[in-house]
């Protein structure tokens, strides 16, 4: 299944790839169309019984097929995932152990299919829908948004555009610095906060080659974890982003909320706020309920 709009994808690059696979496997090739076209698609496979549902491009295609592959829940009869890195980030493919460049991924996808290397991962879910990597609610999300206009506008998602727009964010949007959400899990008090972010896999994201970690212990074979900030203040927000560089393990503390494995949380928000699951801006929202799924897919890696 191939996003043609991926940052990193090229019909040459398609073509080669495709041969490659089709060598091995009985293949056949989808190019999404539209957003939700590949969550159609992968349904359509799960449904038509297919064993394997390859994905070329980022996070968002992975998710979109995730989502359809899971249509009905998880099960021994849902297909299995393989995916070769096609985005600009690429998280779940590198958490996954797979190499960023495209025809090296392919190598090992290759290997596993003639292996038959397979894992089962956890997932998480955010107000009904799977993701694989991460969620996130504030300004995150909002610089997302920003970067899928721009994109739009045929800018190229480059790490300092990443920067330059989350800058932008911060210097002209002062309201980020107030707490507008409030963190609720059963068992304990809810924790009022100005953003959150949600780990399904470690790392968080990429800043080129550098990986953005806020919650390095999260793992695809333990439940979620969360990372907060209680206000955005600029000694808060420098804290934690030095933190995530260097992809240090600590717990809460009065700056900061971090939770461990987690299987359901609540984020409730005091205005509508921004959301992304797994790197695409989902709109805004006034609540969002997580759950992890553990064991909930088979991926070829």
């Amino acid at each position: 299944m191939v996003n043609p709009r991926a940052t990193t994808t090229s019909p040459r690059v398609t073509e080669v790839l495709v041969a490659a696979f089709a060598r091995e496997v009985d293949l056949a090739v989808e190019t999404t169309a539209y957003r939700g076209h590949a969550t159609e698609l992968a349904d359509r496979a799960r449904r038509d019984g297919m064993d394997v549902v390859i994905t070329l491009g980022g996070d968002g295609v992975v998710n979109e097929v995730i989502n359809g592959l899971l249509a009905d829940g998880p099960g021994p009869l849902v297909p299995m995932l393989a995916t070769v890195p096609g985005g600009s980030g690429n998280v779940f493919a590198r958490a996954l152990g797979l190499a960023p460049d495209a025809v090296a991924a392919t190598g090992q996808l290759l290997d596993a299919i003639r292996l038959g290397r397979i894992r089962t991962i956890g997932l998480g879910r955010a107000n009904g829908r799977y993701f694989a990597s991460n969620a996130g609610l504030g300004i995150d999300a909002e610089v997302i948004a920003s970067m899928e206009q721009q994109r739009r506008a045929g800018h190229r998602a480059t790490p300092l555009r990443y920067l330059a727009t989350t800058t932008a964010a911060l210097i002209g949007r002062p309201e980020h610095r107030q707490p507008t959400l409030q963190l609720s899990r059963p068992g304990s008090q809810p924790e009022t906060v100005s953003f959150a972010i949600v780990q399904n896999t470690s790392p968080w994201t990429y800043f080129g080659a550098l990986a953005i970690d806020p919650c390095p212990a999260a793992s695809f074979d333990t439940g979620l974890d969360v990372f907060a900030l209680r206000r955005m203040d600029p000694a808060s927000t420098a804290t934690a982003v030095g933190r995530m560089v260097l992809r240090r393990r600590a717990g809460s503390s009065a700056r900061s909320v971090l939770w461990h494995d987690q299987t359901e949380f609540s984020v409730t928000a005091s205005r509508p706020v921004a959301m992304q699951i797994d790197g695409e801006g989902v709109g805004e929202v006034m609540q969002a309920d997580f759950q992890a799924v553990p064991q909930a897919l088979r991926i070829l890696c």
